[in-house]
């Protein structure tokens, strides 16, 4: 029975006058109606499944009768994260039966059905409708479970273990747990174009690891404890971890590709992927019939929600669609290994062409990228060299000779100012966001007023005049202008 982290409806249906032994008899034939197949009959109810739904889906239903009210629960059986109403109209359908059938039947003929039907009652001792709810410890073992490796479902827990593992150590090491700042995450590992593609391709793995906050935390391991459950069993261990760690890959270049200054990480690009294979496995006929269909629906649901609520900003879609299109590519590739199983070798020898195309293709967009912004910081660090050798001229001792002054103000001022906007000039000819272009021309004015206030000065110290003082004090304050604009950015 699929009572659990499934959809699911429940209804409080009152007994209206009825008693207890004739609901059920109505309650039964009703099923019957709906060609329901009862797995458990007992004087306080019966369980059972839907069978034959609409596109192969079906649910678990379950009927306890108090003594006022029934409870009638649907829920889904296909291991589905939606149900898109269905449970719903299945107990809705179930009760107008019910309605239909309530006065069909006088007390006598319920008398006897009923009796006819309790030679089939368990002992109340025996009867699972009876039994207690689970304790508190119950049901935290049954999450903890979720957790802890076993047969089918080893590689899942493990990295959900590890994902939260390293989201506590970081915690630990001071990070905020709602809303880390950008610093500790590149410390950590985070993916971020100008770093990555400055040499740090190990990055493009390590945050698939990292989460930023621990909803973000929360939401994934649940996404991936869920597509854990369903498709690792297919996969077995080493493909199951090998098509994480692939599609995490390609959703990790996807997000350099598309962003350029978005510090990156989660494993929702990875888990991505693993829907992609899920969804390339659920068009062939590797998975069931009868849950092909609504998991597909289901699946689909999921995927599409994520990429919608993914335009609102501060999600890296790129990051997304890279693991889901490269883990559609992946399942196709591992079909007819997973369609006719192999010894475990050669089981092993089917990752090579999906692991050789993704690692191919990744490696190549990563060399093809140009790392602007990377360059961008490079020409920036010079630059700020050559402001603090420029800017030196105004602490020259008060003793110093007019020639001596010249060669500083010509050497250390009038040429790092030049230099500094032949390194303007470069950096507009880079691919930048717009506000480093908004940056560069600021910073570009800035030198020019620079330039223009040092020779204003050398040619005030070699000619030995103050006629030149006006145009030095309006250059200073455009100066200062300037620089309170770039210092509020």
């Amino acid at each position: 029975m699929a009572f659990g982290w499934t959809p699911k409806h429940v209804e409080n249906i009152p007994l209206s006058g009825l008693s207890r032994e004739h609901f059920l008899v109505l309650a039964l034939e009703a099923a019957q109606h709906m060609d329901w197949s009862v797995d458990h009959i007992s004087a306080s109810g019966f369980m059972g499944s839907t069978r034959n739904g609409s596109f192969g889906w079906n649910a678990d239903v379950k009927l306890v009768i108090g003594d006022d009210a029934a409870v009638l629960t649907s829920a889904s059986s296909n291991s589905e994260f939606f149900d898109v109403g269905r449970n719903k109209r299945t107990v809705r359908r179930y009760l107008e039966a019910f309605g239909q059938l309530e006065h069909q039947y006088s007390d006598t003929e319920l008398d006897e059905k009923y009796i006819s039907y309790a030679t089939a009652f368990p002992p109340p001792e025996e009867d699972i409708l009876l039994l207690p709810p689970p304790t508190a410890k119950e049901n935290w073992n049954a999450f903890l479970s979720f957790f802890i490796p076993r047969k089918d479902y080893f590689v899942t827990p493990l990295l959900a273990d590890l994902n939260i593992l390293i989201f506590v150590i970081m915690a630990c090491c001071g990070m905020n747990i709602i809303n880390p700042d950008n610093d500790i995450l590149l410390r950590w590992g985070a993916n971020f174009k100008p770093m990555t593609l400055e040499g740090q391709w190990w990055r493009l793995l390590t945050n698939c690891f990292l989460h930023i906050g621990i909803m973000h935390l929360l939401l994934n391991m649940y996404a991936l404890v869920y597509i854990g459950l369903l498709l690792e069993p297919y996969l077995g261990k080493v493909k199951f971890l090998a098509v994480y760690l692939l599609t995490g890959l390609a959703a990790s270049v996807a997000s350099l590709w598309w962003h350029d200054l978005t510090v990156s990480a989660g494993a929702s690009g990875a888990i991505f992927g693993l829907y992609g294979v899920f969804l390339a496995m659920l068009t062939t006929n590797l998975v069931a019939k009868e849950a092909r269909k609504p998991l597909l629906a289901s699946i689909l649901v999921f995927v599409l929600y994520n990429l919608f609520y993914g335009l609102k900003g501060n999600i890296d879609n790129a990051a997304h669609i890279g693991g889901l299109i490269s883990g559609i590519v992946a399942g196709y590739l591992l079909y007819p290994a997973l369609r006719q199983p192999a010894p475990s070798t050669r089981g092993y020898l089917s990752l090579i062409l999906p692991a050789v195309l993704i690692v191919g293709a990744s490696a190549f967009v990563y060399h093809k990228l140009p790392n602007d912004i990377g360059q961008y910081d490079a020409k920036i660090e010079i630059f700020a060299g050559l402001e603090k050798e420029a800017l030196s001229i105004y602490q020259m001792p008060e003793d110093i000779s007019s020639d001596s002054m010249l060669h500083i103000v010509q050497r250390k001022g009038i040429d790092n100012w030049r230099k500094s906007q032949a390194l303007m000039t470069e950096l507009k000819q880079l691919h930048l966001p717009g506000v480093l272009q908004e940056r560069t021309a600021k910073i570009s004015d800035y030198c020019a007023l620079r330039l223009q206030y040092s020779e204003l000065l050398y040619k005030a110290i070699k000619e030995n005049t103050g006629r030149y003082d006006s145009a030095m004090t309006a250059c200073d304050r455009k100066i200062k202008v300037l620089l309170e604009g770039l210092q509020e950015e």
